[in-house]
């Protein structure tokens, strides 16, 4: 049983969530019904992800209640803009084949079009008439939240952004916390990088008798972020959520966080743009 948190509005959310990247079509709902089967309760997608269609196939094909079951989305830059975001929305709910989204997320915040407060005001009333249960950002800054914050007076419930240990993200995770924001990590094992043969990981591995994800994802966990691992596999879907039977030491977090050298992509958010 993977533990939860309290959201800042109350939800209780998951410590490790599912991602869904690439995972589409049948063979995409087969895996996210894996997904469920295995444990996991929070599922990621994203209108630019082209899958929405198959988490709702999972999710009514799942014998876990829906009220068990927390789907999150993400509203694309194209869509940036109040009455736009309304009707994005609607798309989504469609798509998914579900009557709520638990978790909606502003997916990039395209400063350069600058319409993202007025998206925000939109996902509160989507929030205030029921059609949508939580609301937060994803790839936002310290002073995109604080604009957020000081131009609506609503505190997002989650901020979902690249994290793992060659980008710890220590100032944003403390300005999160200060604010009661949950902090989430995407692609939380650096993929397509060397960070699972790192020594350090290798070695607290076989300390702790884990796989290096596992060291990985009990980093996140510690840290208190949400990461969200992708797998179609059954067997590496189970064992990424098996992180909860061991602990890592706080020197063991601190060496695993000196591996920090930065982005591994190009997502700054102040310059880059999703639509």
């Amino acid at each position: 049983m993977i533990p939860t948190v309290a959201l800042n509005d109350g939800t209780q959310f998951p410590q490790l969530g599912f991602g869904t990247y690439g995972l589409n079509d049948a063979a995409g709902a087969e895996a996210i019904l894996a997904a469920i089967d295995s444990g996991y309760r929070l599922l990621d997608t994203a209108v630019n992800y082209g899958n929405e269609e198959a988490v709702g196939e999972a999710v009514r094909r799942s014998e876990i209640g829906r009220d068990d079951l927390l789907v999150a989305t993400k509203i694309p830059g194209r869509d940036h803009g109040y009455e736009e975001t309304i009707a994005s929305s609607r798309g989504s709910l469609a798509r998914l084949g579900l009557d709520r989204i638990d978790l909606y997320l502003i997916h990039w915040p395209n400063p350069r079009i600058d319409k993202y407060v007025d998206t925000w005001r939109a996902m509160i009333a989507l929030q205030e008439e029921g059609t949508v249960s939580s609301i937060g950002v994803s790839n936002f800054t310290e002073g995109m939240l604080t604009r957020l914050i000081d131009e609506t007076g609503v505190v997002p419930a989650v901020n979902q952004v690249e994290l793992h240990p060659y980008l710890p993200q220590s100032a944003l995770r403390a300005f999160d916390g200060r604010n009661g924001i949950r902090t989430e990590s995407w692609s939380p094992l650096a993929r397509r990088s060397e960070l699972l043969e790192e020594q350090t990981i290798t070695d607290l591995a076989s300390r702790h008798q884990v796989s290096p994800t596992q060291i990985v994802l009990r980093w996140h966990v510690q840290l208190g972020t949400t990461p969200i691992p992708k797998s179609a596999d059954p067997v590496r879907q189970r064992e990424n959520a098996d992180v909860f039977g061991f602990s890592l030491a706080e020197e063991e977090i601190a060496a695993i966080s000196r591996l920090e050298r930065g982005r591994l992509w190009d997502s700054d958010p102040e310059t880059h743009e999703e639509f």
